[in-house]
């Protein structure tokens, strides 16, 4: 007893130690804005160092390129010069018919044999005129069709360079072996003192020397690697050459032949990678840099790690606080919701939590007092609601009643003008016992059997009026006969079928069937195959607008459609199809809801929604 008296004044103590505000403990939210702050800047200063990463490989793959392409052009300058050399200083000032320039080109050749495979002059015609270091073509060798001399006829103005391919023109020997080769061949004029003839000079370039340049680019392949093609695209050295020809590896050259220079991102094989483009003057040659995009983050593991444990401690650190200071922030907030949802259930004395802070203490006092005050509206606001409800449909019923009454007393004033006594006499009885139905006692819900017989009374009178004009058949299911409706819903239905389909026809049907459907609820169709409506027509017969009401016709059903409406409940009441010249059919949806007395006082009592059926 002791213990529970200390800790009830350590509490009080507390209580009244702590600041009983809420804007207190919101303060410590604070430290959540602090934590969002240190991810953003955290997320931040991670993608600039990644942009500079990636920046700093992509100026690291420039300068290789650029060096590559510096060394390959100087290579390929080489070999123009010592083309040029060749032709302006020897062939072309030498008389070839007298004297080859054999020596010459031995001479260029022991010069540059390092970088060179073979020389070779041509004529036009494809004839070997001389060649260095071996002079002895194969029998079966036709230059002329070969792409390199097409090449250099087709454009004499141009040097051309070919692709990498196997030199197989000369007959091979013990000091000569064939060797791949890059060709560059040109058209030459072979002068001297007689008449200049048309030739084409090959410089054969060793391929070799080009693939060394371009390994010393390739030093690590599998995070970058650097390969050449020509203008079209076509692949001059790839360091996965054989994995290439193999079909084991794809490579987006096509694609990088319409590259500017520079860097570049692409998508390849599912995989972003940094593509820099560096374009060889003269041959149009492109040198091509390839750096996987997730080699450019190979540098950020360590801070990615530092990021994420500084991140890691300070949010654990954070969710521990947060919870400490949630739960002192929601325990009372807590309690009050679950008062509003003792509310929301419809408890019959639910009490409303007043404590915690002071700001929560006053919402409960005041959501208290508007709760009793929001009971007290709704129960005058239901008291008047039924009075109205009831007032409606008194007002409706006293329209309908007026309205086929006036059609059926026109109609025996016309019966005894025309001296058609026995007819009057008739319809005088069938309005008699149409007033009973109608009368019911003051009832206003009856059972289907009774509005069946008072829609056949209406329709005998009719069809003695009209001489039976029409048919009426009535179809209606056993099992609903004794149902609950709201009376004087099927007449005037009828009465529009009457006046507005069928009278003026001299073949008219008019079929009533009532039946249960699928969804266990009752339908009651008046069909007729009458003149019919447009749908615009249709769809303002169950509003209040007045371009409906012609002659009267479209005020008895949106009536009926509000006193069902109203005792039933939105869900149900009269659907309308109808078409031109095909005639109209109006459906009555109601609930099956067995006609008991206790049912009936239900009813008429205006609780038509609770518990129907």
């Amino acid at each position: 007893m002791d213990k529970l008296r200390a800790r009830w004044k350590l509490e009080r103590y507390m209580k009244k130690a702590v600041p009983r505000s809420i804007q207190v403990t919101i303060s410590v939210s604070f430290t959540i804005v602090a934590l969002v702050c240190m991810l953003a800047m955290g997320i931040a200063l991670y993608q600039r160092f990644a942009v500079r990463s990636e920046k700093m490989l992509t100026d690291a793959a420039q300068l290789t390129l650029d060096q590559t392409v510096i060394n390959l052009e100087d290579y390929l300058r080489s070999m123009r010069r010592m083309s040029d050399a060749l032709y302006y200083y020897v062939i072309k000032n030498q008389d070839i018919s007298k004297e080859t320039p054999i020596d010459q080109m031995n001479l260029l050749y022991e010069a540059h044999k390092d970088y060179l495979i073979s020389l070779a002059l041509y004529t036009d015609d494809g004839e070997l005129v001389c060649a260095s270091p071996v002079g002895v073509e194969k029998e079966d060798v036709d230059v002329t069709s070969q792409s390199w001399f097409v090449s250099a006829i087709s454009k004499p103005e141009n040097l051309h360079f070919s692709q990498p391919h196997v030199q197989n023109i000369f007959v091979d020997d013990p000091t000569f072996r064939y060797y791949w080769v890059i060709s560059l061949s040109r058209a030459v004029e072979m002068g001297g003192r007689g008449v200049p003839e048309q030739g084409v000079l090959l410089v054969d370039m060793n391929y070799a020397v080009i693939e060394q340049m371009m390994e010393g680019a390739n030093d690590n392949p599998s995070q970058q690697y650097v390969y050449l093609i020509d203008n079209n695209g076509t692949i001059l050295y790839h360091p996965m050459q054989m994995q290439i020809s193999a079909g084991l590896f794809k490579e987006n050259n096509i694609a990088a032949a319409g590259y500017d220079d520079g860097s570049h991102k692409e998508e390849l094989n599912g995989s972003s990678r940094i593509v820099t483009v560096n374009t060889m003057s003269y041959t149009g040659w492109k040198l091509v840099s390839v750096i996987p995009t997730s080699n450019s983050y190979l540098g950020m593991k360590d801070t990615r790690y530092f990021v994420l444990m500084v991140v890691s401690i300070t949010l654990i650190a954070m969710l521990i606080l947060n919870r400490l200071v949630a739960r002192r922030v929601t325990r009372p907030i807590t309690k009050l919701n679950e008062s509003i949802r003792d509310i929301e259930m419809g408890k019959a004395k639910p009490s409303v939590y007043i404590g915690g802070p002071l700001e929560i203490e006053h919402l409960g006092k005041t959501f208290r007092a508007s709760y009793e005050q929001i009971r007290q509206l709704m129960r005058d606001m239901v008291a008047s609601q039924e009075e109205k409800r009831k007032s409606e449909l008194d007002a409706l019923q006293s329209q309908i009643n007026p309205h086929f009454l006036y059609n059926t007393l026109d109609s025996i004033v016309w019966m005894i003008e025309g001296e058609k006594y026995d007819e009057a006499v008739f319809m005088i009885t069938q309005l008699a016992s149409l007033f009973r139905v109608s009368l019911s006692g003051g009832k206003t819900i009856i059972p289907i059997e009774d509005e069946i017989k008072h829609a056949s009374n209406y329709m005998n009178i009719q069809k003695v009026r009209f001489k039976d004009a029409f048919t009426i058949d009535f179809d209606i299911d056993e099992r609903i006969k004794n149902c609950c409706t709201v009376k004087l819903i099927v007449q005037p239905i009828l009465e529009n079928a009457v006046y507005y389909g069928v009278k003026d026809m001299e073949d008219g049907e008019i079929r009533v069937k009532g039946f249960l459907g699928d969804d266990g609820d009752i339908y009651i169709t008046v069909s007729d195959n009458g003149f019919g409506m447009s749908s615009d027509q249709t769809k303002l017969l169950l509003t209040d607008d007045t371009r409906a009401r012609k002659k009267g016709s479209g005020v008895g059903l949106i009536n009926v459609q509000r006193r069902i409406q109203l005792r039933f409940g939105e869900q149900y009441g009269l659907k309308i199809d109808s078409e031109p010249d095909e005639g109209t059919v109006v459906t009555i949806h109601l609930p099956a809801i067995p006609c008991t007395e206790e049912n009936r006082k239900r009813l008429e009592s205006g609780k038509e929604h609770e518990d129907e059926k």
